[in-house]
């Protein structure tokens, strides 16, 4: 008879197991001002009973006949200051899992390769770490920053789960967490008081078509063309995948987005971040098409099509060619900077003065973080006073031989960073051959003018693969590269 209980009992408490997603851990971040999803398995039919701190009675839902069940919360607004550390607490039958130490706040989704998922903490001999990083590292107290890298994985078809951790950014975990994503948190965080999650999922190297759905890609029939085509028809496509990562796999279209993105579909975020494009160095002709179609496949992925997305323009590199007049870089930054016309609810920071050009990844992450957060407190925390973009090209008018060139997010006006003349303008004339052009700020333009062209009909600036530059406006933002024909 006590056998016979026993069994009961434990029969009665293998039925009551379930699962929570990975995502969904003690130390996280949860989004205010929305809906929190929790979701997982349990036995179809199953009851469970959830309850939120921030609740004042526990809300239920079901099992449905696959075994999934799932069930929306509502979180409040997070207040300022205030980092009340909340408990999420879910029953069926006997079996109870808690979450603790959670925090309300704000969600950052981040994403690209090698440059967003460089750490603070260097990894020799590729990454050096980011600038006075045993000094950053040390300061990273701050609780209130809570990050959970996803675990690279390749996947050939959408995943339910992935793999990572919630951590608490401390001088021990600090050393693990994307540089950019970092600074960018610390200073959201330093102005609003309030705590930021960061969900990173990137890889050195990757391409931006390996981050899109298969969807998505086979709807547009040019992306169709150039990425999946090639790969289904090849050998490659065959393979059983693995978790290593190699140069070749980390450009396979859909892959990543499989197992990377996918299983974040449920995750509530207030905007995204993306640091992308070495790998789509020579795709600059369809980039423009490639990197909107991988925003709008997000958004759709998270049911928010007017989801912020703030992206970094890469920065000037040589390719070790050391050849001033390669300019195909330029042109795939031509394309980064065209995707705010194609998708609204964007933004770019512009890399070109912090750069190092026999480096691909510069360790200014610090300069990084601080105007991707820039362009969010402007566009997402409502704070419209905030300079957040450089000079950019608003037309010109020709005067003989000048060229008087006018911009638009002047700022407080326009200077150069280091007291010099403004440095990588070129003009050319009915030849098509560029030439070097003098160039002097007059008040909110820039004057050219080149002793080789006598009437010019066209002008760039910094349109190489590695100009440093040193235009900017007084609050410090570089002048946009451009080309302009006339």
């Amino acid at each position: 008879m006590v056998a016979l209980t026993c069994l009961l009992v434990l029969q009665a408490g293998a039925a009551d197991r379930f699962t929570l997603a990975n995502t969904l851990q003690s130390n996280m971040v949860v989004q205010q001002g929305k809906n929190l999803t929790l979701w997982g398995k349990a036995a179809p039919g199953n009851r469970l009973q959830v309850h939120c701190s921030w609740q004042q009675k526990p809300s239920q839902t079901m099992a449905d006949a696959s075994g999934t069940w799932k069930l929306a919360v509502p979180v409040p607004k997070a207040v300022p200051h205030r980092f009340t550390a909340n408990t999420i607490t879910v029953r069926s039958g006997t079996e109870t899992k808690r979450l603790q130490n959670i925090l309300i706040g704000d969600v950052w989704l981040c994403g690209g390769q090698s440059n967003m998922d460089m750490e603070l903490k260097p990894f020799l001999p590729w990454l050096l770490g980011t600038e006075h990083y045993r000094m950053e590292i040390e300061n990273a107290v701050y609780p209130q920053i809570r990050f959970f890298n996803v675990r690279t994985d390749f996947k050939a078809d959408p995943q339910e789960d992935c793999g990572g951790t919630w951590l608490v950014c401390s001088p021990q975990t600090a050393p693990q967490v994307s540089a950019v994503a970092y600074f960018f948190a610390r200073q959201v965080f330093l102005k609003k008081g309030i705590p930021i999650g960061l969900v990173v999922n990137s890889v050195g190297g990757s391409a931006a078509q390996a981050w899109i759905s298969r969807d998505t890609l086979a709807a547009d029939n040019v992306l169709q063309q150039k990425y999946l085509y090639p790969y289904d028809t090849s050998s490659r496509s065959k393979e059983p995948l693995d978790s290593v990562v190699t140069f070749e796999k980390v450009v396979r279209p859909t892959l990543f987005y499989n197992a990377m993105v996918y299983p974040l579909r449920n995750l509530q975020f207030t905007g995204a971040l993306w640091y992308q494009g070495e790998s789509n160095r020579y795709d600059s002709a369809v980039y423009t098409r490639l990197f909107s179609s991988l925003i709008r496949n997000w958004r759709t992925l998270v049911n928010n099509p007017q989801l912020p997305f703030f992206y970094v323009q890469v920065a000037p590199y040589n390719w070790g060619e050391n050849d001033t007049t390669q300019h195909e870089y330029a042109f795939l930054r031509e394309a980064q900077a065209n995707t705010r016309n194609v998708v609204p609810n964007t933004g770019m920071v512009v890399t070109m003065d912090i750069a190092d050009p026999t480096d691909i990844h510069p360790r200014n992450k610090q300069e990084v973080g601080y105007r991707l957060a820039k362009l969010a407190l402007a566009h997402v925390y409502n704070e419209s006073h905030t300079v957040s973009t450089g000079p950019e090209y608003a037309g010109h008018t020709v005067d003989g031989p000048v060229v008087k060139v006018r911009f638009d997010n002047t700022g407080s006006g326009l200077m150069t960073n280091n007291g010099q003349a403004p440095r990588h303008f070129y003009l050319a004339g009915s030849d098509g051959v560029f030439h070097y052009a003098q160039a002097r700020i007059e008040g909110r333009e820039v004057w050219l003018q080149s002793e080789k062209v006598k009437a010019p009909v066209a002008i760039r600036y910094a349109f190489t693969n590695y100009p440093v530059t040193n235009l900017e406006n007084a609050e410090g933002f570089p002048a946009v590269p451009f080309r302009s024909q006339f």
